[in-house]
């Protein structure tokens, strides 16, 4: 039902960088990309120039699962820019990633009305005016 409301949408978008291109690319594939540092091995999101983990710059992006669970959520009535009006109400969630970073999405699919806390979700990218964005789908 929103998916064809989001194509529509003429939103402020992601404007990528050197550094966050990596992961925009990856959800142009219906993919989620990810930072590893190689230095302490821990993933981390969002993007940055150096692990937050222990300051190392030896980091580099791998595939990663696209899955992870819903830590908390909001039903959004009245969006903070009127460009999202047609598409409410949505749900954003903060999503534990499965390789451990948490990750602020927005929910969507057949089952958002009954989502719950700690209920697996999948990635699904989705057109949202000009840029495809990584949403999750709860499982």
């Amino acid at each position: 039902m929103h998916e064809q409301v989001y194509q529509s949408l003429m939103t402020p978008g992601p404007i990528p960088n050197a550094i966050s291109e990596p992961f925009w690319s990856a959800a142009r594939r219906n993919e989620l990309a990810l930072q590893r540092c190689e230095q302490c091995s821990q993933w981390f999101f969002y993007p940055r120039a150096h692990c937050p983990h222990c300051w190392s710059e030896r980091i580099s992006w791998h595939k990663a699962s696209g899955q992870g669970v819903i830590k908390t959520f909001s039903v959004i009535h009245r969006p903070s820019h009127p460009a999202w009006l047609p598409a409410a109400p949505y749900v954003l969630a903060l999503i534990e990633l499965a390789e451990g970073p948490t990750m602020l999405s927005q929910l969507t699919g057949d089952r958002v009305v009954g989502a719950k806390i700690g209920q697996s979700v999948s990635l699904r990218c989705v057109p949202v005016g000009d840029f495809i964005l990584p949403f999750f789908e709860p499982i």
